[in-house]
């Protein structure tokens, strides 16, 4: 019968000090290449699975509509608000948002020539925080043993794995809000929808692509939707 490790622990209280406590330094040793080798093992087959899903952004939308029937054809025109005038950025998610907007089956309206429905939005980054989950290593805190959170970790092997934890880290909330509003009911809302995507990182023009796909899906959908859509990443 092959002896614990707790056995073979007992085993060398005779032993001499010196003696005991390199035995103790290698089981301690043993213990911790054991669980290195075992969060090796978990993060390359976690690597392996990740190597083998396609990369997406995951957008979460809400909108809500008392979109008019039989509107197909009807115009359209955009109304930036004053600090959106003559702005290059605003331009630039115009051109966005006039390439998505063809899910609702308006044409945007001439220069000059007065339209049914007004197109306005805002967009934006804002900085937040998220729990990210991380794997634990007792040993580089306190050593041999010790207490964190709530778990008690005691000396001695036989644990093989990470103890995961949920650590606090900074992210970054990209969004989008859209309004549509018709000029023949009183200029009354008849479209509104908000988009963000959080990420690791301020990146506000590489998400609005996504953000305005999101906006328009299954548009104009039901009234108060709140989705989560999954986009491939653009290679």
């Amino acid at each position: 019968m092959k002896p614990s490790p707790g056995a073979a622990v007992e085993g060398i209280s005779g032993l001499r000090p010196a003696w005991r406590a390199a035995v103790m330094f290698s089981i301690h040793a043993y213990s911790r290449l054991a669980r290195l080798a075992g969060l090796a093992a978990l993060l390359a087959g976690a690597a392996l699975v990740a190597g083998c899903a396609a990369p997406s952004v995951s957008a979460r939308v809400t909108s809500f509509q008392q979109w008019p029937d039989g509107v197909a054809g009807q115009t359209y025109q955009f109304a930036p608000e004053t600090g959106q005038l003559n702005n290059l950025e605003y331009q630039s998610y115009q051109d966005m948002v006039r390439a998505g907007i063809g899910a609702t089956g308006l044409v945007e309206a001439r220069e000059g020539r007065k339209a049914r429905f007004t197109v306005s939005f805002r967009y934006g980054s804002a900085q937040t925080q998220v729990m990210v989950r991380r794997a634990y290593d007792p040993y580089f805190y306190g050593g041999y043993g010790g207490y964190y959170g709530s778990r008690w970790w005691g000396g001695g092997v036989g644990y093989w794995g990470p103890e995961w934890v949920d650590v606090p880290t900074v992210a970054y909330r990209n969004s989008l809000s859209l309004e549509i509003r018709d000029t023949a009911r009183g200029g009354a809302e008849v479209y509104r929808s908000t988009a963000y995507i959080t990420s690791g990182r301020d990146d506000l023009l590489g998400a609005m692509p996504y953000l305005v796909q999101a906006i328009f899906d299954n548009f104009p959908g039901n009234n108060g939707s709140e989705r989560e859509i999954e986009y491939p990443l653009a290679r």
